[in-house]
């Protein structure tokens, strides 16, 4: 009776486990959390939703649909992110695209250990569960090493992360600046441009072939060996095209696309390697503690197959914030106006100078949360039937 009862358990966790794996990959391709600046001098009528960008987990994308009105024809929607960081520069705000930098390469390996870590959960038997970690986590481990090192590494990344990386690098700087107008001057003037036929950036450039990974990839090529060819000759580097070089290289391009300070920005892309370097390794060394401490039920090590996909929510909102506090806390001397470091809103309504901020979940976060509470469910049963045996 015993022995049927923990049968049904074990059933029990491990469809709903199926049901949580089912889940993360929903979340994969989901918003996760959005962001919109409103201000009186955007017209709703060009900006129903304001200058609004969407979180996911690989990148941060466009928030903004495309306007079909009889007074309004536009032929693609307005690239918010761009006209976010549009805004943003002029107070000293670094680029959208320096942000989480690390977290967005590894993404889809991290979203994957999660999904290796949540089968070995649901196998019951202590062998088969080291068995089934240590063949996923070796996989992901040989993925992850030819993505992260590997020359020409950058194909095996996901094609969303790849088309924000040649997007941020397709966004011309400096067009406000020359022209001196204002945050909304200048988004009014491209609105009208485009609504004019005359967009004021090549619509042909990566961000408009975003299907096509191998030309997104020969456009990030291109820009990198173009950039390099403007250094001194020692300072020049090969095309690898291992996720590490790209990480390196386009944070510095970030940092500098308005603010173009290279005894700032080197630094900071220093730093930046290094804690990529390590993270690659701490993920390995992870990878092999918790193979080890499947040998056997119960034990902290058992549990945190299951916590930590439970504790996912909390992560990306730690991160998140941390993200946020760096942003208003690392202002750039060279933005237009002066801003005393502030902590921009991570919930909620906020305002900056005349804008009003607005940062509220998306699908992808109500996804995460019910992924939490399934998986407590699953990890209660699996506790009672252990208590059983």
């Amino acid at each position: 009776m015993n022995a049927h009862a923990n049968g049904s358990k074990g059933l029990i966790v491990g469809l709903l486990t199926l049901v949580a794996l089912g889940l993360l990959a929903v979340i994969w391709a989901s918003p996760i959390w959005w962001v919109s600046l409103t201000a009186p001098n955007f017209p709703p009528e060009a900006f129903p939703d304001g200058v609004r960008i969407h979180f996911h987990m690989n990148g941060v994308f466009n928030g903004c649909q495309q306007i079909a009105k009889t007074e309004i024809r536009e032929d693609e929607a307005l690239d918010c992110v761009h006209e976010m960081d549009i805004i943003n520069h002029y107070v000293g705000m670094y680029p959208i695209a320096a942000g989480g930098v690390i977290e967005r390469q590894f993404a889809p390996f991290l979203m994957t250990m999660l999904g290796v870590m949540l089968v070995g959960f649901a196998v019951p038997r202590p062998g088969l569960r080291m068995i089934v970690l240590a063949v996923g986590f070796a996989g992901l481990a040989g993925w992850m090493y030819l993505t992260f090192y590997g020359a020409e590494g950058l194909r095996l990344q996901n094609t969303g992360y790849i088309t924000a990386l040649s997007t941020a690098l397709d966004q011309e700087a400096g067009q406000a600046e020359q022209q001196q107008l204002t945050p909304a001057q200048a988004l009014i003037a491209r609105l009208k441009a485009e609504l004019e036929g005359t967009p004021d950036r090549d619509t042909t450039g990566p961000a408009a072939r975003a299907s096509d990974k191998a030309t997104v990839l020969s456009s990030l090529r291109t820009s990198f060996e173009q950039d390099q060819a403007r250094r001194p000759a020692a300072e020049r580097e090969q095309w690898e095209g291992s996720g590490a070089q790209i990480l390196a290289w386009h944070y510095g391009k970030t940092l500098g696309r308005y603010f173009n300070v290279p005894e700032q920005i080197q630094p900071m892309v220093a730093m930046m390697s290094t804690a990529a370097h390590a993270v690659f390794w701490l993920l390995i060394g992870a990878m092999l503690l918790l193979i080890w401490g499947a040998r056997r039920n119960g034990g902290i090590f058992y549990w945190l197959l299951v916590l930590v996909p439970i504790a996912l929510p909390l992560f990306f909102l730690i991160d998140y914030s941390a993200w946020l506090w760096w942003y208003g806390h690392n202002l750039s001397d060279m933005g237009a106006f002066t801003v005393k470091p502030f902590m921009p809103t991570v919930f909620g309504d906020g305002k900056v100078a005349q804008f009003s901020t607005h940062s509220y979940p998306h699908i992808g976060f109500g996804l995460m949360l019910a992924t939490s509470a399934v998986l407590v469910v699953a990890a209660l049963i699996r506790r009672k039937q252990l208590k059983n045996v």
